[in-house]
């Protein structure tokens, strides 16, 4: 079968830098193609080019249906075929769905140029029922579930597929999404599937990998290490692939350093190998988890989270479990001020002011946010302009001048215990991978040496390098005293640091589990998801 895409010789060089190294892909209609990497692999660059927001090198050759494309603008993809859902799906939360489908393309007009409203409705509808979505087409998009505002990307960006699209590329589609909601859009892609359109699928989630995709595409440092069937791959084989090790190279053993041993997971053994050796028994002056309650909440109730109580305690990372619409995505902004909120939030016998982040900070409370483009990072800005924007105190002189060289000494010291890469503390914080963003984001809250320290989905969109040595952070955190509290849609997560979770459902705390009683499958189960995790792949 001809192939629907084929990508030979791609390569890409900025200011002399080779981020893209002569990489072939190919994939056939009604096929899904997994690309994955490390951040900084060139999986990013590879599909900018494809959506003409690059140029390729001259060596380059791209074709689309046979037909060979000259790529280096939006409207050259566009027409060739190529159709895009980006991470961060582009879509006007305040306008309904009808008008968020017409951005683009424009409306269907009548007699003096009115819009035909009936006829966009059903347009609109039909759409989002052929993706196997089923809701009211009128409501804002910002009213939606995360699975339904991806499905609405993905109708917007295949809506003229009968005459023209032939290959969908979705960008980490799953990265805020949460177990129940990632099967509603799988059923989507397969619905893609069918029309026969090829689906290149980039994620750092491999599970979903081995579940949706027909080949996987490994890139490394800009190069194609291979292309392999899924069904010929193991986990373990695929990132010792990933991150350029042998299985026999891997270390099998991560011992946490509050007392109990990480779950063992091919994640924690990629941990091991970035940290050398395993991690050191604990030493005599560790803080472990105590009975002192650091953050002590009652009453808190936003506009989904309804009367919630609990306590945090100095030296415990205590987790917050539940679907999209439980609260678990509105809890750490009550807490921190950044929502109104009704209830009483303490820290060290001392109340905290509600809707005042100012307070928060105050009373050293620090908040990694779950969206760091919108809410985390200046993108615009440099690492040490990012690194130092929430707190000059202890950087100034007279006249409240910033001192440079100390700022830039701190800076250095921050990118060296978070292993930044590159290095470099005038890099442009938009220039860095995903991975690489989160910690900036979080240095410049670890900076102010928190008593609280509040994450939300603190390794979304990361590859599983980085999250191994976000994981890591948490815990050395936790050990200096830290209440470490963390909001994530992932359960492996939670079940790999965590002492301690709450599980959300409908605003409310409805289980709380301790220890080793924190398992991926009891978080599933004590969620009441409402698609049950799939059994059996969709690949055919």
């Amino acid at each position: 079968m001809a192939n629907v895409l084929q990508i030979d010789r791609m390569s890409k060089s900025f200011s002399g830098t080779r981020v893209l190294r002569s990489v072939d892909l190919a994939i056939r209609p009604g096929e899904v193609h997994a690309l994955v990497g490390a951040n900084g692999s060139g999986k990013s660059t590879l599909i900018k080019i494809l959506a003409g927001y690059h140029a390729p090198e001259s060596e380059t050759a791209v074709e689309v249906g046979g037909v060979r494309v000259q790529l280096g603008h939006p409207a050259a993809a566009r027409e060739a075929g190529l159709r895009f859902v980006h991470q961060d799906l582009a879509l006007v939360e305040t306008l309904n769905v009808i008008e968020n489908l017409a951005l683009g393309r424009g409306f269907t007009t009548g007699a003096a140029f009115r819009i035909r409203w009936n006829v966009e409705r059903k347009k609109a509808t039909a759409m989002i029922r052929s993706l196997g979505f089923d809701f009211d087409v009128s409501r804002p998009v910002g009213d939606l579930a995360a699975a339904e505002r991806t499905g609405v990307a993905i109708a917007r960006a295949l809506w003229d597929w009968e005459s023209g699209a032939k290959v969908l590329v979705l960008d980490e589609p799953t990265a805020s999404l949460p177990k129940a909601d990632v099967e509603v859009l799988f059923e989507a892609i397969r619905r893609v599937r069918e029309r026969g359109l090829g689906v290149l699928y980039v994620s750092h989630r491999l599970d979903e990998v081995f579940f949706v995709a027909h080949q996987v595409t490994v890139l490394r440092d800009g190069r194609r290490v291979g292309t392999f069937d899924t069904a010929e791959l193991s986990e373990d084989r695929l990132i010792s692939m990933m991150i350029g090790v042998t299985p026999d190279q891997e270390r099998k053993h991560l011992v946490r350093e509050q007392g109990r041993q990480f779950v063992e997971t091919a994640e924690d053994r990629v941990a091991a190998l970035m940290l050398g050796e395993p991690a050191p028994a604990v030493e005599e002056t560790a803080v472990r988890p105590s009975t002192e309650a650091v953050l002590v909440v009652r009453g808190v109730q936003g506009d989904v989270v309804r009367g919630i109580d609990f306590d945090a305690h100095a030296g415990e990372v205590l987790g917050f479990a539940g679907l999209t619409g439980s609260g678990r995505d509105e809890v750490l902004p009550l807490l921190f001020g950044a929502a109104p909120r009704i209830g009483s939030v303490e820290v060290d016998g001392s109340k905290v002011s509600p809707a005042n982040v100012r307070s928060a900070i105050k009373h050293r409370v620090s908040l990694v946010p779950a969206n760091r483009h919108r809410q985390g990072l200046m993108l615009s800005m440099t690492v040490r302009e990012n690194c130092t924007l929430t707190s000059f105190g202890h950087l100034t002189g007279l006249l409240g001048a910033i001192r440079a060289q100390r700022e830039l000494t701190e800076v250095r010291e921050w990118i060296a215990r978070l292993d930044l890469r590159p290095p470099d503390p005038r890099r442009i914080t938009s220039s860095l991978s995903g991975g690489n963003q989160q910690k900036v984001v979080l240095s410049k809250w670890l900076r102010l040496r928190p008593r609280v320290l509040l994450l939300d989905e603190p390794t979304q969109g990361v590859d599983v390098g980085a999250k191994a040595m976000i994981h890591q952070l948490i815990v050395q955190e936790a050990r200096t005293g830290v209440a470490v509290v963390i909001a994530s849609s992932d359960d492996e997560e939670l079940a790999a640091i965590c002492d301690r979770v709450l599980v959300l459902r409908d605003g409310e705390i409805t289980a709380e589990l301790r220890g080793e009683e924190v398992t991926v499958d009891a978080l599933g189960r004590l969620a009441l998801a409402s698609a049950q995790t799939p059994d059996a792949s969709i690949v055919a």
